[in-house]
């Protein structure tokens, strides 16, 4: 496999870009995200689907200001788990208390932001206002890149199958957690579960740039569209296991003020609860998406 990708900076004529690793993400820096012009938002846009997944460094934002960046790309994108804060309903709470690792820690384990619904979002964004010293990094991996990796007859394999998407699994298992910490729970998906999941593509396209990506994670996908589960449980696996080498990953490293932009149909990602013993405060927003093709 080659070393290189196609993540090279970019000079546009308002923003300059700077990766942060082989693959995918950059940082963006010199731009005040309350105050963008037209012109400045689109270079923006163009490095967000260059990059995958955007960095801006030092952006004090307030609840309203996120929601008005968000809005810039689209309208607000269906939250399936919380409903917002006090008085901004899109913007997401995702906060974590000092205290014992969660047997079911939110944003845990390779995922794409709520892929189980008919329109899964676009793109999300996640702003930092606490972090920890050291831990709670957020790792993406990029599906584009792995699915053009991928050999042409591993490709012509996918064409036309359908993959599985649910939460079903999750959602039990957190109301048994919630209901006694001491009884121990599976993530295992039922066949009801299967049999209500909505079905997805697991290659897309992109709507704006033409890219073909692999949609697929650990959290949702599991199980193919008319195939059992010993038929699927290979196909997925391997997938999952191929999109996420640490080639075609990048790494964040979060600190006050931080705002990460991630287009979610050209990465998956993951956050890592080892920072028990510190405060974690962050506000999510999310853009509406279309329906997968």
């Amino acid at each position: 496999m080659g070393a290189h990708f196609d993540n090279d900076p970019l000079t546009l004529p308002t923003i300059t870009t700077h990766p942060i690793a082989a693959a995918m993400g950059a940082e963006v820096v010199g731009v005040d995200l309350r105050t963008l012009s037209d012109a400045q938002f689109a270079d923006i846009e163009t490095a967000l689907y260059h990059h995958g997944l955007l960095v801006f460094r030092r952006q004090p934002l307030t609840h309203a200001a996120q929601e008005a960046f968000t809005e810039r790309f689209g309208e607000h994108g269906t939250d399936a788990y919380t409903s917002g804060v006090e008085g901004h309903p899109n913007i997401q709470p995702v906060i974590r208390e000092p205290g014992p690792e969660l047997p079911l820690f939110f944003g845990a384990n390779w995922h794409t932001d709520s892929p189980f619904l008919d329109r899964p979002p676009a793109i999300s964004m996640l702003r930092s206002v606490e972090t920890p010293p050291y831990g709670g990094d957020t790792w993406y991996a990029a599906t584009r890149i792995a699915y053009e990796r991928l050999s042409p007859a591993y490709q012509r394999l996918l064409e036309g199958l359908r993959g599985l998407y649910t939460r079903s699994h999750l959602v039990r298992a957190r109301q048994v957690w919630e209901a006694d910490p001491s009884v121990r729970f599976d993530l295992v998906a039922t066949e009801a579960d299967l049999a209500a999941a909505t079905p997805h593509p697991l290659v897309r396209t992109h709507p704006r740039t033409g890219a073909r990506s692999l949609f697929v994670d650990v959290n949702y996908t599991l199980g193919i569209e008319g195939m059992t589960r010993a038929e699927a449980a290979p196909i997925l696996r391997h997938l999952v296991e191929h999109v996420t080498q640490p080639v075609f990953c990048c790494r964040i490293r979060w600190e006050p003020d931080m705002l990460a932009v991630w287009d979610n149909r050209l990465v998956i990602h993951q956050a890592f609860d080892d920072y028990g013993d510190h405060r974690r405060e962050m506000y999510r927003s999310t853009v509406l998406g279309e329906i997968p093709a």
